[in-house]
Parts: structure tokens; sequence; C-alpha cells
């Protein structure tokens, strides 16, 4: 027996498991160009182990632009490349990923991973309420291992007005702060809180004030945000304490990783050396401190390779 439909029934089409009803041509063709609008192509590219990946630009929040480097498959590993503010002409994004591929091909590695909450940040304009409802004046100061505080002052600059940076001081002192990068001040402390966040809070708060310059600040939020180079505490926290469980040693991580050394008689081992260098234990050649640094590229693969764990798991 042959069923029959109703004219005035409207059609049923499968999409997975999922049932559409009374989705007409047009309605699928709206559909189709938000999605577009949400998600704008701007290139595509193999990576190093012949991944495709793809860079898109997508709606953040207050009329911005996101543009993002992910896999093409499955949309996976998203990277903030920048995030454009809604007063910049929409040819910026596309000038931005040129200049990405450009960089990724003489060599350079991926951004930060992208956030959730980048979605919901207005660039340099940070909207959540101060911690525990506190007014910003009497937070404590963040103190680094070496005693050292920080705070957000007033400096003399190349201008006539001062310029809003962070400084950093002897904890408990009242004598006059030594101006150092956000950059500097986030490797210090081994932590990007609260200095990122009371940098967004600053920023907002002179966004209009013509009485204070904020330029230099803001350039080094942006280079924090789009390095690819990140802090490397929660990897070294996450293989010492694998190596006190005794999951792996030292030397099977760096195996792992491919860092293979042989003695005179040729055994083989892993180089612990190169794993310590990177998460911070050792430092490199020719410095005294080890690096709070690593890059992204490198994060990953211990984390993946060494670890066997998602890289997320051991990014700050």
């Amino acid at each position: 027996m042959t069923a029959t439909m109703h004219a005035s029934t409207p059609a049923i089409r499968r999409t997975g498991t999922i049932l559409e009803t009374g989705i007409t041509p047009r309605r699928r063709r709206a559909r189709r160009q938000r999605a577009s609008h949400k998600h704008s192509a701007l290139g595509r590219y193999l990576d190093r182990h012949g991944h495709a990946r793809e860079v898109i630009a997508q709606q953040g929040a207050a009329g911005s632009t996101l543009v993002v480097d992910r896999e093409r498959a499955g949309h996976g590993d998203a990277r903030l490349v920048a995030h454009l503010a809604a007063d910049e002409p929409a040819e910026n994004a596309a000038l931005v990923c040129s200049s990405y591929l450009q960089y990724l091909a003489s060599g350079g590695g991926r951004c930060r991973r992208l956030d959730p909450e980048d979605a919901h940040v207005t660039p340099f304009v940070h909207q959540r309420e101060a911690h525990a409802g506190q007014p910003r004046d009497v937070q404590p100061q963040p103190v680094d291992r070496c005693a050292r505080a920080y705070s957000l002052e007033l400096v003399p600059g190349g201008m006539s007005i001062p310029e809003l940076r962070w400084c950093r001081r002897e904890h408990g002192t009242s004598t006059a702060g030594e101006p150092v990068s956000l950059r500097d001040a986030i490797a210090a402390l081994e932590s990007y809180e609260p200095l990122r966040e009371r940098t967004l809070d600053a920023l907002a708060a002179h966004a209009h004030a013509g009485a204070v310059s904020t330029a230099l600040l803001r350039v080094e939020l942006t280079r924090v945000q789009q390095s690819p180079i990140v802090l490397n505490r929660r990897l070294r926290e996450v293989v010492l304490a694998t190596v006190a469980r005794h999951e792996l040693s030292m030397s099977e991580i760096a195996l792992r990783c491919g860092r293979v050394k042989r003695d005179r008689k040729g055994n083989e081992s892993g180089e612990t050396s190169w794993l310590a260098r990177r998460i911070g234990l050792f430092p490199e050649g020719g410095h005294s401190m080890p690096t709070p640094w690593i890059h992204s590229d490198v994060l990953a693969l211990i984390a993946r390779c060494g670890l066997g764990i998602a890289p997320h798991e051991v990014e700050l």
C-alpha cells in the first residue's frame, strides 16, 4: 500500500536524526546566509603535520570580529589570531589573515587557544565586575616570589600627558615603582591573572579620557593575547605530578616526544635536560634562570605525545 501525503502537510526532511518540518527554500537560504555571516572563511592551509586548517572571521561581542585559526575537519583546536573592534574596516580581517599565513609560512607558530570568553568580550573593554565586589583600589597588589609588588601607575612618558604602565617595587615599600611591560610582570608572577583582568579594567576606565595615554599598555595587552609563546607553569606542574605518581619518568616523556640521546654503548634514553628546560626547571643555554615561557607548539607536543593528554589540560 502506497501512503500519500495531504497537500497541506508540510514537507519533512531528515537531517541526521533530526526531523525538520516546514523548511521552505527561502528559509533554508536565510539560514545559510545567517551561518555565512557568523563564520566567513578567510584562508586555508596545511600545517606542518599535513592537517588541513582554515582561518575564519566570526562575530564577536558588540559588533567586533574574531579572526580564528581552526581545524577544517571538526573545527577543533581553535586559536585566536586577532580580535578586531567594531569600528575597524571589514577588510582588516582579510589583511590579518594574509599576514598570519605569511608568518606561518616563515616558520612561526600558531596563536593562543581560543577561550569561550573571547566571544563575550569587547576589545579593550572589560565588562565583568571587580573581584568579590571590592573597589579596584582596595584589592591586594599581586606579589611575585621575589617579594615584588605590581600595580598600575601613571608615569612620565614621551608625550605631554602621563602614561598608564605596570610598575613594580619591593613589597611594603613606598619607593617609586619601576615601569615594566605587562609580559614581564606576567612572567614574574607566572600567571596571567589578575594582571590581564586589571589591565582590561584600566583600559575601559580610561577609554575616553584624554588626560592619560594608554597606547603602550594596549599594545602590550595585544601582544600577550596574540603571542604563541605561553606560560609553562601548568605544564611543569602536570609533568612533575605525573613523575611523582611513577606513571612516567622524565626520560620516558622526552623519549615519547622524539628527544633521544645515546650513551657510549649506543643505549637510548630520553633527553631529560631538553624537557627540563622546556618546562622551566633548568635555564636555557647562556641564561642563569629558567624561562617561564614555552612555544604553544612545543607545549602541545609534550602534552599529546609525552603525557598523552589534550594540550588545553596544561594551558593556563
